[in-house]
Parts: structure tokens; sequence; C-alpha cells
């Protein structure tokens, strides 16, 4: 063989070899998640996932007609891992932000969610700089809710304590280590409230708000070179929004609709 047909054989290996690659991503959709936020992704107790953000992960996959995959990483390592390429999607329950979209493009918001400070029932503790000077409240580390007590409260003698679960701020929490916790008013029910660990805690104060930290509400996060791929993911998100899947959904999870409009 000469070298001009072992160029050739090798061009169209090569070629071959990139087609059945592109073919075989086209029809999968990975995504990045983080386990530990019930409602929206957590485990089951043989190790299956589950979760709002699931469901919503599995129907998008349907109406596109691919495969999904699940790839599990720290929530505080997402936006890194989805720039390394290791799935294409963040789907964990992530805000939308000015400061994330820097770094990572989104889908219009899927639903909204109250961010809210839980803390001992009669601790008399109220989600502000005044009440909470001395004291010590736990954040998921890399998200909103870190961006929001960072900026608003920290300054102010408040000390911010960062984990990389939510279940071990809940444990902190019964356990006395910490005197307050923000996170999404659902995951504080589904995650300790309702549960016999929580049965001396409740929301402290109202709902936080800040945009410019806490977000605009929750979408899917993509790499900003992938114009393609959000187009088709919007697409069929409109399309679930439209014929009520969404909403189903979320009356599923929460009993009422949180779906933004």
């Amino acid at each position: 063989m000469n070298w001009r047909m072992i160029c050739f054989a090798g061009a169209a290996s090569l070629a071959l070899t990139l087609g059945i690659a592109h073919a075989e991503s086209s029809q999968t959709l990975r995504f990045g998640v983080e386990a530990s936020y019930p409602p929206f992704e957590s485990k089951t107790a043989s190790g299956q996932l589950e979760g709002f953000d699931i469901d919503i992960g599995n129907a998008l996959c349907q109406r596109m007609k691919v495969k999904c995959v699940w790839v599990e990483n720290s929530f505080d390592g997402l936006i890194p891992a989805l720039q390394a390429r290791k799935f294409d999607v963040i789907n964990s329950a992530m805000n939308i932000t000015d400061k994330r979209r820097q770094a990572i493009d989104f889908t219009p918001a899927v639903y909204v969610m109250p961010i809210q400070m839980i803390a001992k029932r009669g601790s008399g503790l109220l989600p502000t700089p005044a009440s909470l000077k001395g004291k010590s409240v736990g954040v998921l580390q890399g998200s909103t809710q870190e961006d929001f007590v960072r900026a608003h409260w920290a300054a102010q003698g408040v000390s911010v304590v960062t984990y990389q679960s939510q279940d071990q701020i809940f444990a902190d929490l019964s356990a006395g280590r910490l005197d307050g916790a923000v996170q999404e008013v659902q995951t504080s029910i589904d995650g300790f409230l309702s549960k016999p660990e929580g049965k001396d805690f409740d929301f402290a104060g109202a709902a936080l708000s800040d945009p410019s930290t806490l977000g605009e509400g929750t979408g899917l996060g993509l790499r900003k070179n992938d114009p393609a791929l959000k187009a088709k993911i919007v697409a069929a998100l409109a399309s679930l929004n439209q014929d009520g899947t969404l909403s189903k959904l979320s009356q599923k999870y929460f009993k009422r609709d949180i779906i933004a409009k």
C-alpha cells in the first residue's frame, strides 16, 4: 500500500470515527447535577436520582427524542465542569444571576422559588444583620444564597459557613452548630422541616429579595458557544410549558404552580 492509499485510509477512518461520535452525542443530552437538594434533585435509598429537576430533564429528553445521561458533580464545581465539557447542560436548581452569566449562558427562567432563612423556633432571629450579628448562618457553597449573605450580612458581623451539600447544613443546624440556614423554601420543607430532626425549627422572617445576588429564577445553564443546543432546549421547554407538562410536575412536587410565565 503506497502513502497516498495509507493517508486516504487514515482520513476515512478518522471521518468515520468522528461521524460515529457526532451521531452518538446528538442522541444524548448530558445533565450536570448535584444530587443532595430535595425536592429538586436527590437520590432514593437504592441510589436512583429523583426530584423536580430530574423529572423536567427526563421530560425534556423525551420531547427532544434523545437519551438523558446524568453526571453528578459538586454544586460549586458545576460551572467549571460544564466549561470543561464534562456534560452539556447544568440542571441543578441553579438561579440565573448576572455573575453567572459572565461565565455561562442560560435558558429563560423555568421556575421561581422563594429563598428564606430557617432557625430554631423561639430564637427570635430575623434575616437581618442586626439580628444575626455574632451568629452563624449556613449556606451551600457556590450558591446564590452564599452570594447574598456575603454581600449583605458578612461585613456586619455575621459568620457565614459554607458547605458542599445541603444535608450537611441541616445536620449542623439540628446539632446546634449553626444558628440559621438560608436555602430555597421547598428544600427547607422537604429536606428538614418536615422531618423529625427539624421539628424544633421554622422559617424566620420573610423571603429574601435581591435580584443582583439571588437572581431572577432558575434556568438551565449552557456553554456560551452552544447556541444550537440552547435553541433546541429552549424550544423543547416552551413546548413542555405550553402543553402543561411543567405545571403538572410543579403541582406534583409543590402543590402549586411555580413555573415562570
